[in-house]
């Protein structure tokens, strides 16, 4: 990683080319910031009850800010945020971008994938759609967006992974590169 915070996926691309194309509009994955330890949700948990979730801890909250700041330093201006219902992914919006939008797409298929694969359709179609110049950024979870994209992508707490609509109507999303925000 360099100190920019944009990591490439391969040496073909390099940190001031996925800065240009988050300059012309692309989706941002964002998996939250980091949450109290654990996997998945506590015994009971309830979608509507934060208090029963597993929830962003210190070092999560601080993160989700840093996140903002560098965003706000780059001068990239965010079109559309939304996030999975889930609490960890709305407060990572909210700390970062002050503004949050539920989407049930984005929502963590950890226990149940049965809507796994609508979910991850409805993500595709959302970004084929996005106009040229948009910035979206999609707060979900880990398994979450490594099923949208496929390949088995892990990605850590706070960080994102920047697509675009590939050019074949139905495809799948290409993957520009990864955004760390230390």
């Amino acid at each position: 990683m360099v100190a920019a915070g944009l990591a490439a996926p391969s040496a073909a691309a390099d940190d001031a080319a996925l800065s240009r194309e988050l300059r012309v509009g692309a989706a941002l994955l964002m998996r939250h910031t980091q949450t109290v330890p654990g996997v998945g949700d506590p015994p009971g948990w309830r979608l509507d009850q934060c208090a029963t979730q597993r929830n962003l801890d210190e070092r999560g909250i601080a993160h989700a800010q840093r996140i903002g700041r560098w965003f706000a330093a780059q001068r990239l201006v965010v079109t559309t945020v939304r996030n999975s219902p889930w609490c960890r992914a709305r407060d990572t919006a909210r700390l970062a971008f002050s503004r949050t939008e539920d989407w049930t797409a984005l929502g963590n298929i950890f226990d149940d994938r049965s809507n796994a694969d609508r979910q991850a359709d409805a993500v595709r179609a959302y970004v084929r759609a996005m106009r040229p110049g948009e910035l979206a950024v999609l707060v979900s979870h880990g398994v979450t967006i490594a099923h949208i994209v496929g390949g088995g992508m892990a990605l850590a707490t706070g960080e994102s992974v920047v697509v675009r609509a590939d050019a074949v109507p139905g495809a799948s999303l290409t993957v520009l590169g990864r955004l760390v925000v230390p």
